[in-house]
């Protein structure tokens, strides 16, 4: 499985924090040098190793804000 590269471009919140010191983090990362996106999953600390997530665009990211508006 080849290398996966990333670089946390922004830090732009924690959601919450697990007694194991693992962070559910929302994230500006570009992922093998492409156009950074929102990323929001679980990271050890130091971002040593990651959980499973997702990548949203900043569009994706404007729509998911108006749904959680909306439900509210």
């Amino acid at each position: 499985m080849a290398e996966i590269k990333y670089e946390i471009v922004q830090t732009i919140g924690v959601i919450s924090e697990n007694v194991k010191g693992w962070r559910k983090e929302l994230n500006l990362i570009s992922w093998n040098g492409r156009e950074p996106k929102y990323d929001l999953r679980d990271w050890a600390p130091n971002h040593e190793k990651m959980g499973k997530g997702i990548t949203l665009s900043k569009e994706e990211v404007d729509t998911l804000k108006e749904i959680l508006i909306r439900g509210i």
